[in-house]
């Protein structure tokens, strides 16, 4: 029997005797003062009267232990009287004094009891209470919740650490059965409804015939000796257990090691299911990764005409130059100081027309890029030259306000270009219904007061960003536009900020929308 029952069925025995003995009580007081009045035996007859309060004490309540007492005391002073009267008599004076004290002594006795025994009943009760709230947070929980006995797994370890084990780890590589055995040492002694849900819908029967269930080559498992062994207070990370049906599933894990050793027969695991979400967030990065690829790939398309433009300038240059060079070749005699400046030209050219195609085939690659020190002066001159086409297909000047000394940033040339093209390209769409002698692109750029942050603005003479639209203009597959994909600022801004600035948008007071760059002149990825 628990020893909560246990004293609930002391306590009731208490009540029951209780009750006899309040009945037996007031007879046996007056056997004692008739007794001790009307016989003449000299003996501290009254010191019966404390039979009296233990009979009824059971019963009554501290008042009421109190009053009988007063008035036992008060038989034994008349019986006294009643025997002496006015007549000293030592003896009978002490025995009087004797049976009082006694009296006394067992009435605070009893009122001790009582209290002691009163508080007692309200401690367990309310262990009681706090084990039924255990028990029903264990059993209710969604979350998986064990009850294991770590006892003999610690016992273990502590005796690795006292024959002068200090590396755990070096000793398990050593040891190659050694995780196996201490699986072996952890027995559950119980788990919710949620925990054999984990492991597979288990058996509630079964319970007491597992073991640890989490896998024998997991680093998990170690982590958590490890903390068993260095006297740490709890333990988290991630870990893989195996299921019934076999299948691994991966697990955030979490155990609080209590501080009475004796106690480590029953520590608290509890474990959440992550698989799924471990899944989703892989799902989710290669579909970031896609995106942004694809990204990449329908900028190179929209970039198509400016390519062709672009790639037509220096070929044409080279057929000029190579039949200007067969001519000072054919001339008698050949020309060769003329021919070679018509052979550098064409191999200046043939260099532009391979850097305009590497530098395409690089927005596509997915290899790592590493930063350089690049002249945003320079790199917004060259986006501008690689889109001329389509800035002058859709006559739209370019107006550029900066100052010569802007210092150079340290980050990945193409990213910073394709934000940039994305840029420029929006810009180009936004004024499309704008007469075309209204059409201009302003962009500057300027330092800030202390030299370690560049600002780059880019605003055009379109409508402006509509109102109500600037909360979601960042956000992914929000788009504007009727063919647009709604990424390309999403992708934009995150390749500013893994840069460590910021890009942002507003509606200029003069009219038009403003896209703000503002990026460190070293990149936190350097």
């Amino acid at each position: 029997m628990k020893p909560l029952a246990l004293l609930n069925s002391g306590g009731w025995r208490a009540r029951r005797y209780g009750r006899v003995g309040i009945a037996i009580a007031p007879v046996l007081a007056a056997c004692v003062f008739y007794v001790d009045t009307f016989t003449e035996i000299h003996s501290a007859i009254a010191v019966f009267y404390v039979i009296v309060l233990l009979l009824a004490g059971d019963a009554l309540t501290e008042r009421g232990i109190l009053l009988l007492s007063g008035f036992c005391t008060a038989l034994a002073t008349f019986s006294y009287g009643f025997a002496h009267g006015l007549d000293p008599d030592l003896a009978a004076a002490l025995r009087l004094v004797v049976s009082i004290a006694a009296l006394l002594i067992t009435c605070a006795l009893i009122i001790r009891n009582q209290r002691a025994r009163t508080e007692l009943l309200k401690f367990n009760a309310a262990l009681q209470r706090s084990e039924t709230r255990y028990r029903t947070i264990f059993e209710q929980s969604r979350v998986a919740l064990w009850e294991r006995d770590y006892s003999a797994v610690r016992d273990h370890l502590m005796s690795l650490k006292a024959n002068g084990v200090t590396d755990l780890r070096e000793y398990a590589r050593r040891d190659r059965a050694f995780t196996g055995r201490c699986i072996a040492l952890v027995p559950v002694i119980a788990a919710n409804a949620a925990a054999l849900e984990l492991l597979g819908n288990v058996s509630p029967q079964d319970v007491s015939s597992m073991r640890c269930d989490i896998a024998p080559d997991d680093a998990a498992f170690f982590d958590l000796l490890t903390a068993i062994f260095n006297g740490e207070t709890h333990y988290e990370g991630e870990g893989t257990i195996i299921a019934a049906d076999g299948k691994t599933k991966l697990v955030l894990i979490t155990v609080g090691f209590p501080d009475d050793v004796a106690t480590f027969d029953r520590v608290i695991v509890g474990m959440i299911d992550i698989t799924e979400r471990e899944m989703t967030q892989k799902a989710l990065l290669e579909a970031q990764s896609a995106l942004a690829l694809a990204s990449r790939a329908a900028t190179v398309g929209a970039l198509s005409a400016s390519l062709a433009h672009e790639l037509n300038q220096p070929l044409g240059a080279v057929v000029v130059n190579a039949q200007t060079l067969l001519r000072w070749l054919r001339r008698d005699p050949p020309d060769l100081q003329a021919a070679g400046r018509s052979a550098e030209r064409i191999i200046r050219d043939s260099q532009r027309a391979s850097d305009i195609i590497q530098n395409t085939r690089s927005m596509l690659s997915r290899e790592a890029r590493t930063p350089e020190e690049i002249s945003l002066i320079e790199l917004v001159h060259e986006t501008c030259a690689l889109m001329e086409h389509e800035l002058t297909r859709n006559g739209i000047s370019i107006e550029i306000e900066t100052k010569p000394d802007i210092r150079s940033v340290i980050a990945v040339r193409i990213e910073l270009q394709q934000v940039l093209i994305n840029l420029i390209s929006n810009a180009i769409q936004a004024m499309a219904g704008v007469p075309q002698g209204r059409r201009c692109i302003g962009i500057s750029i300027a330092e800030n007061d202390d030299g370690d942050m560049i600002s780059l603005q880019i605003r055009d003479s379109g409508p402006g960003i509509a109102e109500g639209g600037m909360e979601q203009l960042f956000q992914p597959f929000h788009s504007t536009k009727p063919t647009g994909l709604g990424m390309g600022l999403s992708i934009s801004r995150s390749t500013i900020e893994a840069m460590g600035g910021k890009l942002a948008a507003a509606n200029h007071p003069q009219g038009g929308a403003i896209f703000m760059i503002t990026v460190p002149r070293r990149s936190v990825n350097d």
